[in-house]
């Protein structure tokens, strides 16, 4: 007579384990909102799947529970943006949150020139990080480096560029979207287009509008979360197993 071992008992399901995908507004850091989620609804494990800087708004991927293992998955996934580049200035951090370092009269500047020249960094390059980023080196991030008026050697990192496309133009401000692999930084490619083009510029609004296969279009806004029961909240979270 054989002997059947009893089958392991089946983990209980965790409702507050998964995805909640959030449209960030202008103005906290990725870790505020992660913060406020984690507080608002008791949730001791939260974190969120690619960091967003405070000008920027749009897909913010908030992990919950197991769900934070998840992580990588979306750290490595490709990313498309919508932004407005503005030429005449170039800042101490390449976007609209940092000091003016210089100004220069882009009035020449034609749109047929910023579009060619947004078509020139579609492909493989190297991209060296912006000293005001969160990257660390030696444990320590780059911008409290920065804040010292520090200058940091940092390795340039391979990028690859999809698609950047000109969408509207008014100058001295050029909507685009942008389509590119993870650890791309935006406003670095805005820096080197007003390089290209010898007027300077800097990022003046950025919105992710897609992570992998998550789109924006499927986030709520943080206002309307932070309304919510924890029973409504369940209803939004996307299961681990979708991810299998």
């Amino acid at each position: 007579m054989s002997f059947k071992a009893p089958a392991p008992p089946q983990a209980e399901h965790d409702p507050f384990s998964g995805v909640l995908l959030v449209d960030k507004p202008l103005g906290p850091t990725s870790h505020d909102i992660v913060h406020r989620i984690r507080s608002r609804f008791k949730i001791k494990k939260v974190g969120h799947g690619g960091t967003l800087d405070p000008m920027a708004t749009g897909l913010l991927i908030i992990l919950l529970g197991k769900g934070t293992k998840l992580s990588d998955r979306f750290m490595g996934s490709n990313k498309i943006y919508e932004g407005t580049l503005r030429l005449g200035a170039t800042t101490t951090s390449q976007d609209a949150q940092g000091d003016v370092i210089e100004e220069r009269d882009p009035s020449a500047v034609t749109e047929d020139q910023v579009r060619e020249a947004m078509k020139s960094l579609v492909g493989d390059s190297f991209q060296t990080p912006p000293m005001v980023s969160a990257i660390k080196i030696d444990g320590v991030p780059l911008y409290k480096h920065a804040r010292k008026g520090k200058e940091v050697e940092r390795k340039p990192r391979l990028i690859h560029i999809f698609q950047f496309k000109l969408l509207d133009f008014e100058m001295p401000d050029a909507d685009f979207v942008v389509r590119c692999t993870k650890g791309t930084y935006v406003r670095t490619l805005c820096y080197d287009i007003g390089e290209q083009l010898g007027c300077g510029a800097h990022l003046a609004r950025l919105r992710r509008t897609r992570s992998g296969k998550m789109d924006v279009a499927q986030a709520l806004p943080v206002s309307q979360i932070m309304q919510m029961s924890r029973d409504e909240l369940v209803q939004h979270i996307i299961p681990i197993r979708d991810f299998a």
